[in-house]
């Protein structure tokens, strides 16, 4: 994996807590996001629609970074939905690297069903200039 294109989605996994035990979400969508890279951060854009603040949760473990967004809309009684575009699922993203980030210094900001993380890069991916004599 080049160290340049850190962060992969991780295709084809099924979710599992710290103990191995799969996950108790049951199915998830994966929400649309898009990763950036500057030389300084990976910026992660996540499209999370219904989600507050209170529903969503962000974990950075050895070598990958989840993103877990449970709606609090409810269903009115007596409602019929006639068309939904969206499943009533929780979100769920996983993103696979390989420990090029610092996790003490990563940043997020939900606003209007829109989480933007910061991850930075470790000291030693950075570029650095060298002085030639």
């Amino acid at each position: 994996m080049s160290l340049f294109q850190t962060l992969i989605p991780s295709l084809g996994r099924t979710p599992t807590r710290e103990n191995g035990a799969a996950s108790d979400l049951g199915p998830t969508v994966k929400p649309l996001y898009e990763v950036k890279e500057t030389d300084d951060a990976f910026g992660v854009t996540v499209q999370l629609p219904g989600v507050t603040k209170d529903g969503l949760e962000l974990t950075a473990e050895e070598g990958e970074f989840r993103i877990v967004g449970r709606r609090t809309w409810k269903q009115p009684e007596g409602w019929t939905a006639i068309y939904r575009e969206s499943a009533d699922a929780p979100f769920e993203l996983v993103l696979a690297h390989d420990n090029a980030i610092n996790p003490e210094k990563i940043h997020a900001e939900l606003r209007d069903g829109v989480l933007r993380v910061s991850l930075p890069k470790a000291e030693a991916l950075k570029p650095r200039k060298i002085a030639v004599s």
